[in-house]
């Protein structure tokens, strides 16, 4: 905008351009923007590092079991010089630790196809070719620290063939790295149709989405979310249309999302992420200093209050703090205000008025935010900044079908990535 179109501007035009120039800049704090977009502190302003007075230290745990124990005893009396007979009794006095890891070298075995002449036809016999000699000469676990590496620590092929080479003595050109990635991915296809069947017969799902690039194009990771499943997707669009294919009809009795429309109308009712909703407060309060986002704000502690408790409240006790919560919103909704910003800000809380407060309905079994699927994304976020997305379709279709499995087995059992990777793949 030059000078001439400031000059077109009116009085109350200008004032309004004024007035959202003076607004704080948004931050993690008050909207969904990452945490690295934050600007940092000045040193001078910020905390000082270290543990913080009266923090109670904490030390490495020793390892359950050991490789070897070296015991480390007394041969003399400091005091009188006595010599210590090696069967005198003797007490712990403290128990220390060394830790390294062995030279990794990759185990060559060759297969040699034999041929025998028969002494009594004098036939040329040759033994049939082995199975090692039939596609990759890599074996599962070469392919499970591959597809690791590149999905859970992304890795691209350049520095993933460096890592091979480095650590292990392997050299394998990045063609080979990506043939071993691509036939790895076929491994997962089962856990992912057994986490989507168990995705559709859920009762409440939670999703969420972000936006990565593939093939050179902005796509978008999807992440659907139950108490069994865990499914990623990846998609080139943003709309309604992934949940309605992934769901393929079923309308679980509950469905907890933030406000994006496309995430609208696929439940019986609908949990609104309240997290989103405290950061918009959060901005308004900072950026006026009108009343109704500072109501809305301690109405969002009490709710989350009751969403901490809920495990252990009875019933009616439920229904009562729900009751005088939903009346406490409709005074902060009707009360007046000249702010544009709090005015925004009850127009939002109005349009979820109903999804606010279905958690209530449902203890124990819907959280009050989305966070969880937040914290299933954010390794997706980490690839994409770190690799900028994906060079083709198979490629994040099929880290999605990875982190499917890896996250369902974790959400169950615990299982560690590796494992699970492995052994999907040893199978």
């Amino acid at each position: 905008m030059d000078r001439g179109d400031l000059q077109r501007l009116s009085k109350d035009e200008l004032i309004d351009l004024v007035l959202q120039l003076q607004r704080p800049e948004k931050t993690s704090r008050t909207s969904s923007k990452p945490p690295s977009t934050d600007r940092k502190e000045q040193r001078e302003g910020s905390k000082p590092g270290g543990a913080k007075p009266g923090h109670e230290g904490h030390s490495r745990a020793l390892a359950d079991d050991f490789d070897r124990l070296v015991d480390h005893r007394p041969d003399r009396c400091a005091c009188c010089g006595t010599g210590l007979a090696i069967d005198l009794a003797a007490t712990i006095v403290s128990a220390h630790e060394t830790v390294d890891l062995p030279e990794i070298r990759p185990i060559v075995e060759r297969h040699r196809r034999l041929s025998v002449r028969c002494p009594t036809c004098g036939t040329l016999v040759i033994a049939p070719v082995p199975a090692a000699a039939q596609g990759t000469p890599f074996g599962p676990r070469t392919h499970a620290v591959a597809t690791y590496l590149k999905t859970f620590q992304a890795l691209s092929c350049e520095r993933l063939q460096g890592a091979f080479a480095d650590l292990f003595g392997l050299t394998i050109s990045q063609g080979g790295l990506m043939n071993m990635l691509r036939r790895s991915q076929a491994a997962f296809a089962p856990g992912r149709d057994a986490a989507i069947a168990d995705l559709r017969r859920a009762k409440v799902v939670a999703s969420d989405e972000t936006g990565v690039r593939i093939a050179g194009s902005n796509a978008f990771q999807w992440v659907f979310r139950s108490s069994e499943a865990i499914v990623h997707r990846a998609a080139l669009t943003r709309g309604a249309v992934v949940v309605r294919d992934l769901m393929d009809g079923h309308r679980p009795q509950v469905w907890c999302s933030d406000r994006y429309s496309a995430q609208q109308g696929h439940g019986v009712a609908h949990q609104t992420c309240l997290a989103h909703l405290a950061r918009d407060v959060a901005y308004v309060e900072e950026a006026s200093q009108d009343m109704v986002p500072s109501r809305l704000r301690l109405w969002l502690r009490r709710a989350f209050g009751l969403a901490e408790g809920i495990g252990t409240f009875a019933a009616s006790t439920i229904a009562a703090r729900r009751r005088a919560l939903e009346r406490s919103l409709a005074d902060i909704l009707a009360a007046p205000t000249d702010c544009d910003l709090a005015r925004a800000l009850q127009m939002k809380f109005r349009r979820a008025r109903d999804q606010l407060l279905v958690f209530a309905d449902w203890p124990g079994l819907v959280e009050p935010t989305n966070n969880a699927c937040e914290r299933a994304l954010r390794p997706a976020v980490i690839q994409r900044k770190v690799t900028n997305g994906y060079r083709a379709m198979w490629a994040a279709n099929g880290e999605a079908d990875i982190r499917t499995v890896v996250d369902t087995a974790r959400l169950r059992t615990g299982a560690r990535p590796f494992h699970t990777i492995l052994n999907a793949i040893a199978s």
